[in-house]
């Protein structure tokens, strides 16, 4: 009698009730040769540990001007495993052609503490693309954390009015060191390298862009 007390009180105080939490995980500037950049990348749900509702938008652009690329998702989670959501939904991208696009991908925690989030996404054009990021947080002391991050872009086919290539488009690889005022709010420096290939890096270069950029960030990372 005493053990069925206790597992119907862990029930409740741990059991499915909604949450809200929020995000922002790089809210940047980035200085390169030729132009600086600001950008955003924000997620955030509402919902229990086994089902969620979650947004999520991105962007960048130059300073001064409106943004190069910018999108919104809206989606669907349900809890698969421990540390691991099913995601579907939509996307709109803001800049550029207005397309949207069906979402289907997988986030969570890998072994090791490496948070992934992986997508597929298919337009109204019937493009299809797909996205991989993946990040740890390596503690060097209690408030200062160095967070490596790759983040993989591939494209079905040569995408042209959005200067996207088939194959393996992009692949970006940085590292940003934060420091924790509170756990809530942390700014951070880093160095990001990007790369386009295929292609990708004959687009970018047809637009007088450099297929190969290196950037200096700097930011913050908050949550609540």
């Amino acid at each position: 009698m005493r053990r069925r007390s206790s597992r119907e009180d862990l029930r409740r105080t741990h059991g499915d009730f909604p949450v809200f939490w929020f995000q922002g995980d790089r809210m940047e500037a980035q200085v390169r040769q030729g132009e600086d950049l600001y950008l955003w990348d924000i997620q955030g749900y509402y919902g229990t540990p086994t089902s969620r509702l979650w947004f999520k938008s991105e962007g960048e652009g130059e300073f001064g001007r409106k943004p190069d690329d910018a999108e919104v998702q809206a989606l669907y989670a349900k809890a698969i495993r421990p540390f691991w959501d099913l995601q579907a939904g939509v996307r709109h991208d803001m800049a550029g052609p207005d397309t949207t696009h069906a979402v289907i991908g997988i986030q969570g925690l890998a072994p090791y503490m490496f948070e992934v989030d992986a997508a597929l996404f298919l337009s109204t054009r019937g493009d299809l693309t797909a996205r991989i990021e993946a990040e740890i947080d390596q503690r060097i002391t209690q408030r200062l954390i160095l967070q490596p991050r790759i983040e993989v872009n591939l494209s079905a086919q040569d995408i042209p009015a959005l200067g996207i290539g088939a194959g393996l488009d992009q692949i970006e690889v940085g590292a940003r060191l934060r420091y924790e005022i509170r756990r809530e709010f942390a700014p951070h420096i880093g160095i990001e390298q990007s790369w386009r290939t295929g292609q990708g890096a004959d687009f970018a270069r047809a637009r007088g862009e450099d297929p190969s950029v290196t950037s200096l960030v700097v930011g913050i990372r908050f949550w609540f």
